[in-house]
Protein backbone atom coordinates (compact mmCIF):
# COMPACT_ATOMS: atom_id res chain seq x y z
CA UNK A 1 0.00 0.00 0.00
CA UNK A 2 0.86 3.26 -1.09
CA UNK A 3 1.37 6.12 2.12
CA UNK A 4 1.29 9.41 0.51
CA UNK A 5 -1.56 11.06 -0.99
CA UNK A 6 -2.66 12.06 -4.23
CA UNK A 7 -2.08 15.29 -5.41
CA UNK A 8 -4.41 17.80 -7.46
CA UNK A 9 -3.19 18.04 -10.91
CA UNK A 10 -1.16 21.53 -12.25
CA UNK A 11 -4.22 22.39 -13.97
CA UNK A 12 -6.57 22.00 -11.28
CA UNK A 13 -4.29 23.82 -8.92
CA UNK A 14 -4.17 27.01 -11.25
CA UNK A 15 -7.49 26.86 -11.57
CA UNK A 16 -7.76 27.20 -7.35
CA UNK A 17 -5.29 30.19 -7.22
CA UNK A 18 -6.97 32.28 -10.27
CA UNK A 19 -10.99 31.37 -9.78
CA UNK A 20 -11.24 34.19 -6.61
CA UNK A 21 -9.24 36.68 -8.63
CA UNK A 22 -11.57 36.31 -11.47
CA UNK A 23 -14.86 36.65 -9.17
CA UNK A 24 -13.09 39.40 -7.37
CA UNK A 25 -12.50 41.11 -10.28
CA UNK A 26 -16.24 40.61 -12.02
CA UNK A 27 -17.45 42.13 -8.89
CA UNK A 28 -14.97 44.94 -9.27
CA UNK A 29 -16.53 45.79 -12.90
CA UNK A 30 -20.11 45.52 -11.79
CA UNK A 31 -19.78 48.11 -8.87
CA UNK A 32 -17.94 50.49 -11.41
CA UNK A 33 -21.30 50.19 -13.61
CA UNK A 34 -23.39 50.58 -11.19
CA UNK A 35 -21.22 53.94 -9.97
CA UNK A 36 -21.48 55.11 -13.68
CA UNK A 37 -24.92 54.68 -14.41
CA UNK A 38 -26.71 54.73 -11.41
CA UNK A 39 -30.22 56.09 -12.95
CA UNK A 40 -30.90 52.82 -14.71
CA UNK A 41 -31.37 51.42 -11.59
CA UNK A 42 -33.59 54.23 -10.36
CA UNK A 43 -37.68 54.91 -10.65
CA UNK A 44 -39.64 57.65 -11.60
CA UNK A 45 -42.52 59.31 -10.06
CA UNK A 46 -45.62 58.69 -11.06
CA UNK A 47 -46.80 61.33 -9.88
CA UNK A 48 -45.04 63.40 -12.79
CA UNK A 49 -48.07 65.14 -14.81
CA UNK A 50 -50.30 64.92 -11.33
CA UNK A 51 -51.26 67.56 -8.82
CA UNK A 52 -48.34 67.45 -5.41
CA UNK A 53 -50.25 65.34 -2.43
CA UNK A 54 -51.53 67.44 0.30
CA UNK A 55 -48.91 67.87 3.23
CA UNK A 56 -48.30 70.15 5.82
CA UNK A 57 -45.11 69.18 7.42
CA UNK A 58 -43.63 70.96 10.76
CA UNK A 59 -40.35 73.17 10.32
CA UNK A 60 -37.51 71.03 10.09
CA UNK A 61 -35.28 73.94 11.81
CA UNK A 62 -36.10 76.23 14.90
CA UNK A 63 -36.80 79.65 13.33
CA UNK A 64 -38.09 78.44 10.10
CA UNK A 65 -41.30 78.06 8.86
CA UNK A 66 -41.96 74.36 7.63
CA UNK A 67 -43.36 73.35 4.27
CA UNK A 68 -47.16 73.13 3.64
CA UNK A 69 -48.23 71.81 -0.14
CA UNK A 70 -50.68 74.60 -0.62
CA UNK A 71 -47.57 76.93 -0.67
CA UNK A 72 -46.93 75.19 -4.03
CA UNK A 73 -50.22 76.23 -5.18
CA UNK A 74 -49.46 79.87 -4.91
CA UNK A 75 -49.12 80.73 -8.97
CA UNK A 76 -45.39 80.74 -9.35
CA UNK A 77 -43.07 77.37 -10.14
CA UNK A 78 -41.44 76.10 -7.31
CA UNK A 79 -38.17 73.29 -6.70
CA UNK A 80 -38.67 71.24 -4.10
CA UNK A 81 -35.75 69.72 -3.14
CA UNK A 82 -35.46 66.32 -1.14
CA UNK A 83 -32.26 66.05 1.16
CA UNK A 84 -30.70 65.27 4.06
CA UNK A 85 -27.81 65.81 6.15
CA UNK A 86 -26.52 62.52 6.26
CA UNK A 87 -26.84 62.51 2.24
CA UNK A 88 -23.07 62.79 0.46
CA UNK A 89 -24.32 63.92 -3.09
CA UNK A 90 -26.59 66.13 -0.91
CA UNK A 91 -23.73 67.74 -0.76
CA UNK A 92 -22.04 67.81 -4.05
CA UNK A 93 -25.36 69.45 -5.38
CA UNK A 94 -25.56 72.24 -2.75
CA UNK A 95 -23.53 74.82 -4.99
CA UNK A 96 -26.17 74.06 -7.50
CA UNK A 97 -28.83 74.57 -5.40
CA UNK A 98 -27.37 78.08 -4.19
CA UNK A 99 -26.56 79.19 -7.71
CA UNK A 100 -30.20 78.56 -8.47
CA UNK A 101 -31.29 80.50 -5.20
CA UNK A 102 -29.08 83.88 -6.31
CA UNK A 103 -31.26 83.42 -10.08
CA UNK A 104 -34.20 84.28 -8.04
CA UNK A 105 -35.22 80.73 -8.20
CA UNK A 106 -37.98 79.75 -5.13
CA UNK A 107 -36.94 76.79 -3.18
CA UNK A 108 -38.76 74.16 -0.75
CA UNK A 109 -36.69 71.89 1.25
CA UNK A 110 -38.14 68.47 2.49
CA UNK A 111 -35.47 67.25 5.06
CA UNK A 112 -35.89 63.42 5.60
CA UNK A 113 -35.16 61.32 9.12
CA UNK A 114 -32.85 64.24 9.99
CA UNK A 115 -32.32 65.84 13.02
CA UNK A 116 -32.78 69.51 13.72
CA UNK A 117 -29.33 69.92 14.67
CA UNK A 118 -28.01 68.07 12.15
CA UNK A 119 -29.44 69.46 9.34
CA UNK A 120 -28.52 73.14 10.82
CA UNK A 121 -24.80 72.18 10.89
CA UNK A 122 -25.11 71.02 7.05
CA UNK A 123 -26.70 74.34 6.25
CA UNK A 124 -24.17 76.19 7.57
CA UNK A 125 -21.26 74.67 5.98
CA UNK A 126 -22.76 74.08 2.47
CA UNK A 127 -25.47 77.01 2.64
CA UNK A 128 -29.08 77.64 2.77
CA UNK A 129 -30.81 78.17 -0.42
CA UNK A 130 -34.47 77.32 0.85
CA UNK A 131 -37.27 79.70 1.53
CA UNK A 132 -38.52 76.45 3.85
CA UNK A 133 -37.79 73.33 5.04
CA UNK A 134 -40.62 70.44 6.07
CA UNK A 135 -39.06 67.55 8.22
CA UNK A 136 -40.50 64.71 7.05
CA UNK A 137 -39.01 62.54 9.80
CA UNK A 138 -40.99 59.66 8.95
CA UNK A 139 -40.38 59.75 4.93
CA UNK A 140 -44.26 59.49 4.62
CA UNK A 141 -44.37 62.85 2.07
CA UNK A 142 -41.04 60.96 0.31
CA UNK A 143 -42.91 57.72 -0.05
CA UNK A 144 -46.19 59.56 -1.38
CA UNK A 145 -44.25 61.75 -4.40
CA UNK A 146 -42.88 58.43 -5.64
CA UNK A 147 -39.75 59.42 -4.37
CA UNK A 148 -36.71 56.58 -4.46
CA UNK A 149 -34.10 58.48 -2.57
CA UNK A 150 -31.78 61.67 -1.64
CA UNK A 151 -31.26 63.93 -2.68
CA UNK A 152 -34.31 64.36 -5.34
CA UNK A 153 -35.88 67.54 -7.18
CA UNK A 154 -39.27 68.41 -8.46
CA UNK A 155 -40.08 71.29 -10.69
CA UNK A 156 -43.80 71.82 -9.32
CA UNK A 157 -45.99 74.89 -11.67
CA UNK A 158 -48.17 77.40 -10.08
CA UNK A 159 -50.99 75.36 -9.86
CA UNK A 160 -49.10 72.74 -7.93
CA UNK A 161 -48.62 70.31 -10.67
CA UNK A 162 -45.45 68.06 -10.55
CA UNK A 163 -43.88 68.79 -14.06
CA UNK A 164 -40.38 67.36 -14.10
CA UNK A 165 -38.67 64.76 -11.49
CA UNK A 166 -34.78 65.17 -11.33
CA UNK A 167 -33.52 62.40 -9.74
CA UNK A 168 -30.15 62.07 -7.92
CA UNK A 169 -27.55 65.21 -7.25
CA UNK A 170 -27.66 68.22 -8.95
CA UNK A 171 -24.87 68.74 -11.24
CA UNK A 172 -23.55 72.03 -13.26
CA UNK A 173 -24.93 70.52 -16.43
CA UNK A 174 -28.53 70.28 -15.21
CA UNK A 175 -28.85 73.63 -14.31
CA UNK A 176 -30.38 74.82 -17.59
CA UNK A 177 -32.29 71.69 -18.03
CA UNK A 178 -33.71 72.79 -14.83
CA UNK A 179 -34.25 76.26 -15.32
CA UNK A 180 -36.06 75.73 -18.59
CA UNK A 181 -38.22 73.22 -16.78
CA UNK A 182 -38.78 76.57 -14.36
CA UNK A 183 -39.61 78.76 -17.86
CA UNK A 184 -41.92 76.35 -18.82
CA UNK A 185 -43.89 75.68 -15.88
CA UNK A 186 -44.51 79.34 -15.50
CA UNK A 187 -46.01 79.78 -18.43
Amino acid sequence: MSTHSPQTPPKARAWAIWLPLALFVGFVVLVMIGLLHPADRTVASQLVGKPMPQFNLPAAVPGRPGLDSKVLANGKPHLVNIFASWCIPCRVEAPQLGALAKAGVPIEGISVRDSAVDLQAFLQEHGDPFQRIGADDDGKVQLALGSSGVPETYVVDGKGTIVYQHIGEIRPEHLSLLLEKLKEAGQ
